[in-house]
Formats: structure tokens, C-alpha cells, sequence
């Protein structure tokens, strides 16, 4: 999976060799915290949500159906932080809070989208794997 260049070692003290890569396979390696964050089921529609326009923190909420307040505000949170959402706040009455996506998190968003709209097209595929499944009683 990986591809990236070794990643020079930064900051005082740090040794003269290189880094090694990001291995996504590698439980250590930083890079599965941001797919985990990315793929979890709330960071992929809040992804594709942001990637058909910027929401409203209730607009959001409503057009993602079933997610908590709190768990909204933690995926948003946690999106913002590895710098893929944008929170805009207007200092205005009442307070009003915008959320967008950044150059990174569209080209994150675009990639879930994708999978978000096959999984959409092929949902009958699977029920119907599931149901011979079931069917063969195991």
C-alpha cells in the first residue's frame, strides 16, 4: 500500500537517517488512525455530505439521519483536527457555525463518495448474497 517516500526525520535531536515510510498494515504506523477516523461510519457520510455542499452543524445533523448531537460534534471535531473539514463561526446572534471541507477533505470526500454511491448501486447485490447465505443455513 505504500508509495509515499521516506519521510525525513524533523525537529532537534532527531537522528540523521530517514523515517520509515507509512505502512497502513503496520499497527504503529499513524496512518490507520486517519483511516480509521476517514472510514468510520460517521466520518463517511459526514465526508459525503461536505462533498455535495457546506452544511450548517443542524442542517448536517438532519441530513445525516441517526447520528447523535454528540457524536456529530466528535466527528466534526475529529475531522477538523486531521484537516479535513473547515469550521467557519460567524460572530453573529444566534451564533451560527458553518462546516466545509478543506482541499484535503475533498479529495478524501471524493474517494468515500465513490465508494459510498457503489455500495448504493450494488446493496441489492449483497442482500441477495446475504439471503443465499442465510439460506444455506449457516
Amino acid at each position: 500500500m505504500n508509495t509515499a517516500p521516506p519521510a525525513p526525520a524533523a525537529g532537534p535531536g532527531a537522528p540523521d537517517r530517514p523515517l520509515p515510510p507509512p505502512d497502513v498494515f503496520d499497527r504503529m504506523c499513524p496512518s490507520r488512525g486517519v483511516l480509521e477516523h476517514v472510514t468510520s461510519r460517521w466520518g463517511v457520510l459526514v465526508l459525503g455530505a461536505l462533498h455535495e455542499r457546506g452544511y450548517r452543524f443542524s442542517e448536517l445533523r438532519r441530513r445525516i439521519t441517526g447520528v447523535s448531537e454528540k457524536m456529530l460534534a466528535q466527528t466534526l471535531q475529529t475531522l477538523e483536527r486531521d484537516g479535513f473539514v473547515l469550521r467557519e463561526a460567524h460572530p453573529v446572534i444566534p451564533p451560527r457555525v458553518d462546516y466545509s471541507l478543506t482541499p484535503l477533505g475533498r479529495e478524501a470526500a471524493r474517494l468515500v463518495a465513490e465508494l459510498a454511491h457503489w455500495t448504493e448501486a450494488r446493496v441489492s447485490v449483497v442482500q441477495a448474497a446475504r439471503d443465499e447465505y442465510d439460506a444455506r443455513g449457516r
